[in-house]
């Protein structure tokens, strides 16, 4: 089976860094359903073109019980597993251009974050459900779809058309956009993989979509088929995928500017702006120059952030891109000062996988934003900031449900936003917190946000972690 991109990018030779794959030689891999070869068939300043050549073991997917085509008593022996796209080249795909995907190009690094002219063609596309399919699938994500199904049989036209389609993208795309948009694509538009779909599955579909299948009119058909039509993983993804972009603006309670939530009726300061102040005020002590607003909403925090002249980098990052899209907004991107704009890194990530963007700060943020994490992937965040980003200093703050009686508005026994899926009274909180710092090598210490009640606490809880010594 055989993939292409193209591009006229000038010069064209650097989609060559961009793949991490020399465009003067060919290179062979083993993957895990045989060999996969990149080559060049056309390399000038002006046009480009990198192919991916699968070559299908098909005695080793018999042996495996691989792509087996359940349809008829030969089906493991007879099947287009070899040849038409599927699966299986989408396997292959990631395990040769796994760098690409993640958009890493040190040699080129304004360039893999630049949308460029591609032209992707793969002749062979398995695809049930024809051109009117492919076309509901990568047209919305900003390609130019040219389709045509492939015949049963040239010799009888009679006969029909196949399930197979010689498909070719044309658009202006980053290309580990377009690579990400493959990988998914490839399986969900062939309807059967290869190997047993597990939960690991849902992991693989928001990495790879989540910036851009969350919102795709399309995104419950492409999930389902993703995931070989298993409900409970179906049902389990599409509630990950609502995280990253369907969260209403009310909800991002970590960085509003309204006053949603005041202490007392004589003192209508919001508890927003309160913890920002108390963010504030931690990280000055910290002397901190380089700092993560990890969940950063509406990107209120960023802004105060840019005001304080000591901060000489500052890393915006939430899993919502439409939360960003409001914070960019806000903070008038595109009309800010150069010198202003080059001090400010803003973009989708969450806190449940490794991101080397978010590692080697002076101070991470998390403003009220543990508390939109579901209790079984809080690991997953912990393993994020406190192991592989590490940061000198950590900042967490999160709602005291013990003062949730004092807010009138709220009924007995309800949490202060409908995202929210826990809030910790004091004792939960620092049981967790002293357990995320013995196991990182962490300081703790806790302070209060808004007034203190001698009786239940603050309204909102801060713990200040340091690496390693005092806090």
């Amino acid at each position: 089976m055989l993939l292409t991109v193209t591009t006229t990018h000038p010069p064209a030779t650097d989609l060559g860094y961009l793949l991490h794959k020399h465009p003067g030689r060919v290179q062979s891999f083993g993957v895990s359903v045989g060999e996969a070869h990149v080559f060049y068939p056309e390399q000038s300043e002006e046009r480009c073109t990198a192919a991916l050549l699968l070559e299908v073991d098909p005695v080793a997917l018999v042996r495996g019980k691989s792509g087996s085509g359940d349809g008829f008593t030969l089906g493991q022996y007879v099947n287009d597993r070899p040849y038409a796209a599927s699966s299986m080249l989408a396997m292959a795909l990631k395990d040769v251009f796994r760098t690409a995907l993640a958009g890493r190009c040190e040699a080129r690094a304004e360039l893999a974050a630049t949308p460029i002219p591609l032209e992707i063609h793969v002749p062979a596309l398995s695809c049930p459900g024809g051109v009117e399919l492919a076309r509901r699938v990568f047209e919305p994500l900003g390609w130019t779809v040219e389709a045509t199904a492939v015949p049963l049989d040239p010799e009888f036209p009679k006969w029909g058309e196949s399930r197979y389609l010689d498909v070719r993208l044309t658009g202006t795309v980053r290309l580990a956009d377009a690579l990400n948009h493959l990988y998914v694509l490839l399986p969900a538009l062939d309807n059967a993989k290869h190997y047993w779909v597990s939960t690991d599955e849902i992991d693989k579909l928001v990495r790879a979509g989540g910036a851009w299948l969350a919102g795709h009119p399309e995104k419950a058909l492409i999930t389902r088929r993703y995931l070989s039509h298993r409900k409970e993983l179906t049902a389990a993804a599409l509630a990950r995928l609502a995280e990253v972009d369907d969260a209403e603006p009310e909800e991002l309670d970590n960085a509003l500017d309204a006053p949603v939530i005041t202490e007392t009726p004589d003192r209508p300061v919001p508890l927003a702006e309160q913890r920002r102040g108390a963010v504030l005020a931690a990280l000055r002590s910290l002397g901190a120059r380089t700092v993560g607003d990890l969940g950063c909403g509406e990107g209120a925090l960023a802004r105060d952030l840019l005001a304080e002249r000591s901060i000489e980098r500052i890393v915006a990052t939430d899993v919502s891109a439409f939360a960003l899209r409001i914070a960019g907004r806000k903070l008038k991107l595109e009309r800010m000062p150069e010198l202003q704009r080059a001090r400010l890194e803003i973009f989708q990530s969450s806190l449940t996988y490794r991101d080397e963007r978010i590692a080697g700060l002076d101070a991470a943020v998390l403003m009220e934003v543990i508390e939109h994490v579901d209790p079984p992937r809080l690991d997953a965040l912990e393993r994020t900031v406190f192991q592989f980003a590490a940061p000198h200093a950590v900042i967490v703050t999160t709602p005291n449900s013990e003062y949730n009686v004092r807010f009138e508005f709220l009924p007995p026994g309800t949490m202060r936003h409908r995202d929210h899926r826990f809030e910790w009274t004091r004792s939960e909180f620092h049981a967790w917190a002293d357990r995320v710092a013995a196991a990182y090598g962490y300081t703790v210490r806790y302070l209060p946000v808004g007034t203190d009640d001698p009786e239940l606490g603050p309204p909102t809880q801060l713990a200040l972690f340091t690496k390693g010594g005092a806090a």
